[in-house]
């Protein structure tokens, strides 16, 4: 079975439009309509972005990740704390694995849910990412 786009149903592009899934051959890639003409982006060159932008955000936090979600698990000890900042530290070996394993459709849709999205420019080029609760890159309103 081909890999699943890590995002799929959470990319939309620059115009506030759903972009889909296809596949060529067992390559699967996000789709964009630039005006009728349909763009085949490989998916893992968009999802390598929003991974790397992931980890961008994570990088230099992950003491504090760690405590809170060590609090939020109900795990608040300093071992839980360090096996936590452990896995942050090293992840882009998660990613790694993720990128294998793929997202379940119950988490992709829960994002979903959350107001996660992916917005890509018809060039396959990640703009922003949109979570709830993050404020605002540099240079957006």
């Amino acid at each position: 079975m081909p890999r699943q786009p890590l995002f799929a149903g959470l990319v939309i592009d620059e115009f506030d439009r759903p972009v889909e899934v296809a596949y060529v051959g067992d390559e699967p890639c996000y789709v964009v309509d630039d005006n009728g003409f349909r763009r085949h982006i490989p998916s893992e060159q968009i999802d390598r972005q929003v991974l790397e932008k992931m980890r961008a955000l994570v990088e230099g936090h992950e003491d504090i990740l760690s405590e809170q979600t060590a609090k939020m698990l109900g795990q608040d000890d300093i071992f839980s704390r360090a096996l936590i900042e452990q896995q942050l530290k090293n992840i882009d070996q998660q990613f790694e694995t993720l990128m294998q394993t793929g997202i379940p459709e119950d988490g992709r849709a829960y994002m979903g849910m959350m107001g996660f999205k992916v917005v890509i420019n018809l060039h396959g080029e990640v703009i922003r990412l949109e979570q709830p609760g993050m404020a605002p890159e540099e240079g957006e309103e």
